[in-house]
């Protein structure tokens, strides 16, 4: 983390990364009474850009005008479940469900102002780390306990209904929606996706050891931006296949009068021998939040352990292979 500014400085588009701190110290940005930048509101981060960046652009951090509007119009059409045919794509490509239509998603249909190729701006490369041994160890057990379908504790929080997306806030296929508030000693964020809710202390040290789905947040203000540490994640599979030890910082700060910059780095020694940065924006939306509601969840889970449990009844494996 603490390389994070000398990355930042020396990327191509330094200009345009530092560019939301200095707008952010206006006198003129808005404040709660209790004095520091009001953020309040309902804001959507959904965007076009990917988090990693595409092979194809492996040696090109930010795109062209011309680029981009080529681009954005090339990855809509190829992610427009509309145009897919379930014998040559299937719900593996792209990413997503076959049978929910074009409608549903709200993916975004444009990249992000400052046309990079990738959310990612640390590594250079714009892409996660490969996992480290230890790293690949745990996703290799917890992928083997998943396989043998034990009970309800090996599948996915997903799977369960209880946790999607996770953290940190980035772009996914719907839902890429989140409401902000603030009180004196807390911040609120409320992520329409699984209609969670993040209840963040305003204080400088953890006092708790607690464990949670999503880690124990606290946060406070450097200048104007608002700063949020977590730790203390309950399992350990988490954001990006990140273990419980990972620790998680997050910065929002006030571009113009309708946009948040989110700025986020994951720290976890356990799945990765460096820290990644990322950063993308959050616009204001006058549009409220609606409930996400996981039947197929609820329903599916009850099915897919009675489906193992009928298999190995029959002296089979839980996949329906003959024992050997």
């Amino acid at each position: 983390m603490k390389h994070r500014v000398l990355i930042a400085l020396s990327l191509n588009i330094g200009s345009l990364l530092l560019a939301p701190a200095l707008m952010a110290q206006s006198s003129d940005i808005p404040r709660t009474e209790y004095g520091v930048p009001d953020f309040q509101g309902t804001y959507t981060y959904r965007t076009l850009t990917p988090l990693n960046r595409p092979a194809e652009l492996a040696d090109k951090a930010v795109l062209t005008s011309e680029e981009a509007i080529e681009w954005q119009a090339f990855e809509n059409r190829r992610q427009n479940r509309d145009l897919i045919i379930d014998s040559v794509g299937g719900a593996g490509y792209p990413p997503g469900v076959i049978s929910y239509n074009n409608f549903w998603y709200e993916r975004g249909i444009e990249t992000i102002a400052d046309r990079r190729t990738s959310l990612i701006y640390d590594p250079p490369n714009g892409r996660i780390p490969p996992t480290n041994a230890a790293g690949q160890k745990r996703r290799a057990e917890t992928s083997e306990i998943r396989r043998l379908s034990i009970g309800p504790e090996a599948r996915t929080l997903a799977d369960r209904c209880l946790q999607m997306g996770g953290l940190p806030m980035t772009s996914g296929a719907y839902n890429n929606n989140m409401q902000l508030i603030q009180t004196k000693d807390h911040i609120v964020i409320v992520n329409e996706m699984i209609h969670r809710a993040r209840i963040i202390r305003i204080d400088s040290e953890h006092h708790t050891r607690q464990l949670k789905w999503e880690g124990d947040s606290i946060a406070h203000w450097e200048g104007d931006t608002l700063v949020i540490h977590t730790q203390h994640f309950y399992q350990a599979q988490n954001g990006r296949g990140s273990s419980a030890s990972m620790q998680l910082e997050e910065r929002l700060t006030r571009i113009d009068e309708n946009t948040l910059d989110y700025d986020f780095t994951m720290e976890d020694p356990l799945t990765w021998d460096v820290s990644w940065s990322a950063r993308l924006p959050m616009r204001r939306i006058e549009d409220p939040l609606f409930e996400y509601a996981c039947h197929e969840g609820n329903h599916g889970l009850p099915g897919i352990l009675a489906g193992w449990r009928r298999y190995e009844s029959m002296g089979m494996n839980g996949d329906g292979t003959p024992k050997e």
